[in-house]
């Protein structure tokens, strides 16, 4: 056992001193210093010690643009590659930071099988529930807490949740914690927390660094990506503000579901549910097509476990609105829930870490930024 520990250790050390030595030749060259905040974040740095490279990974969104600019990436001898680098880093910071710590290989296992599985066994669960009450084959015009009451769906969804909330915080302060040297624990000041929070809305590194967007299967510039992460983004918050609005019509207004148009948990989950089923729709193809120096590919099943979930929750509630008040709605009901269980379980070991992480890691960014540069020199 000690033996593997090492073994994983020594791995995890050869990947940060990979990108260590990567971004020593990048100071050196600085040809890509107006690409994405990578860069600029580079040049205040001589050296690069585990708290500045898990910062710089996390900061990295992955597009792939300094990859096709570089004149040192492979065959060159240099071996330059920083999205392959970053990414390889990256997933070791989820893993390490996840709380418990006993759960952190769930971000080596969490593909697609084990989501879809996941989702599947729960569903089950649920149809073997409903078909025990006799109403696996609803009436028309039953509604949904004819089969599952509304406290029960509290009472089985809230403490996944909440579980999935907190190992989140807990993971991420920790993350914080951590990269704290890199900019001498300063406290968060207004503007930088606006800035970060303007480039995590807009995407703003999606673009390439030249506005054109990234490359993905080849070398040429798409803004596929911007648009297929903003469509699933958006989408889920509207889904998220939906199921918000329906608790407060619920307990504020003593008004159960479900709902029609033109009410607003219905408009906000109908428009959202569109949003999210095509950009997931977008980003598992491009995911399917990208080249393999990009990214880690060790790390896809994990995205593609987190697209699924997120399209089967999008397209089951779409085709329960529909069908609701017939034979099927029952069955659609439990595979919906179930899918949306085995996101809540998923969530703090799964690709919507990256987000949180990525967040974090550009809140430091707008912090030093408005730091004196410490070796007199850089981009920003």
């Amino acid at each position: 056992m000690q033996q593997l520990e090492a073994l994983v250790q020594d791995a995890r050390s050869l990947a940060e001193n990979e990108v260590a030595r990567q971004l020593q030749i990048c100071n050196a060259c600085r040809y890509c210093e107006g690409f994405c905040a990578v860069f600029p974040a580079m040049t205040r740095r001589l050296e690069f010690p585990k708290a500045d490279v898990h910062f710089l990974a996390n900061l990295c969104h992955n597009c792939g643009a300094c990859l096709h600019a570089c004149q040192y990436a492979p065959p060159h001898e240099f071996a330059v590659n920083i999205p392959q680098a970053m990414a390889r880093v990256r997933g070791q910071t989820y893993h390490d930071y996840a709380w418990p710590a006993a759960l952190g290989s769930l971000y080596q296992k969490n593909g697609l099988t084990l989501s879809l599985a996941l989702a599947a066994g729960l569903a089950l669960f649920l149809v073997l529930a409903v078909a025990l009450k006799g109403s696996l084959f609803s009436a028309p015009g039953a509604d949904f807490y004819s089969l599952f009451p509304h406290n029960l769906l509290v009472g089985l969804f809230a403490p996944v949740f909440l579980f999935a909330v907190l190992a989140l915080a807990l993971g991420v302060r920790r993350f914080w914690r951590d990269i704290t040297p890199v900019t001498s624990g300063a406290p968060l000041p207004a503007p930088a927390t606006l800035e970060a929070t303007h480039d995590v809305l807009r995407l703003k590194y999606l673009d390439g660094g030249h506005g054109d967007g990234c490359p993905n299967e080849d070398d040429a510039y798409t803004l596929s990506r911007r648009r297929c992460h903003h469509l699933t983004f958006y989408g889920f918050l509207l889904c998220f503000a939906a199921t918000s609005v329906a608790t407060l019509y619920h307990y504020l207004l003593a008004l159960p579901a479900p709902y029609d148009l033109p009410s607003l948990p219905k408009l906000l989950g109908a428009v959202g549910g569109v949003m999210l089923t095509i950009g997931t729709a977008g980003l598992w193809r491009l995911n399917l097509r990208r080249d393999p120096a990009h990214g880690d590919t060790a790390q896809r099943p994990m995205d593609r476990g987190f697209i699924a979930l997120l399209f089967l929750i999008a397209t089951s509630g779409l085709a329960l609105w529909a069908a609701r008040g017939t034979g099927g709605m029952a069955l659609l009901l439990c595979l919906h829930l179930g899918a949306v269980m085995a996101l809540f379980a998923t969530l703090p070991y799964g690709k919507f870490a990256h987000g949180i992480f990525r967040t974090a890691a550009l809140l430091r960014h707008h912090t030093e930024r408005r730091q004196p540069n410490p070796i007199g020199v850089g981009s920003d």
